[in-house]
């Protein structure tokens, strides 16, 4: 399907192709590498937690934390130093860091949780579109040392690191390497018959 939009970003409109009509926010939400550096305030950060914090859960046990820096405060180098040597070039220039956090037990029965990481996604999904409506981009990542993360950040045993983000302003691709910048561009997806399947599996 043609996208004819003006929500929708340009250049996203030219890679991205739709079979049926989805909110402008969810096409628009890609991971770019690039990142202006500027700061963000809080106001603007919480919205996003907030947006997180609606996220549906098994029995309501809402297993995610989120531990963060913004960039140039003191906790700053505690989350940066985590990422390896290649996501460092770029996340550089981000304006928050985020550490996802999933518990893996039930508070109320202190069982273990199978749809934990499940539910998670589904806050981080939250946070990353809210970030779209609100001009911001998302990068989410596991390029990063998750022991180091569960020792450095002191993360209790009944919670599992589960991924990194990085937030901030989109900027032009030249702020990139020139390996990066070919890389910098919103990618497209499988189509809906290799993914939906009608009563049973079937392999594509």
């Amino acid at each position: 399907m043609e996208i004819i939009n003006d929500m929708i970003d340009p250049d996203i409109q030219k890679i991205r192709k739709i079979s049926y009509k989805v909110d402008h926010n969810i096409l628009n939400r890609w991971s770019p590498r690039s990142f202006s550096g500027e700061e963000m305030s809080d106001t603007d950060l919480f919205s996003l937690f907030e947006a997180a914090r609606w996220a549906p859960s098994s029995f309501n046990n809402q297993p995610w934390r989120f531990i963060y820096a913004k960039r140039n405060s003191k906790n700053w180098n505690l989350l940066f130093n985590l990422l390896v040597d290649a996501n460092k070039q770029w996340c550089s220039n981000a304006s928050v860091l985020v550490v996802v956090v999933s518990r893996t037990t039930f508070e109320y029965n202190n069982k273990p949780s199978i749809t934990h990481q499940f539910d998670t996604g589904s806050a981080w999904e939250n946070l990353a579109i809210q970030a779209t409506s609100q001009g911001f981009s998302t990068h989410a990542m596991q390029g990063f040392d998750y022991d180091k993360a569960k020792k450095d950040l002191e993360v209790p045993d009944e919670y599992e690191v589960a991924a990194m983000i990085a937030i901030g302003k989109k900027a032009p691709k030249e702020k990139l390497s020139a390996e990066l910048q070919q890389r910098e561009i919103p990618s497209g997806r499988k189509p809906l018959d290799e993914i939906v399947m009608e009563g049973k599996f079937r392999k594509s």
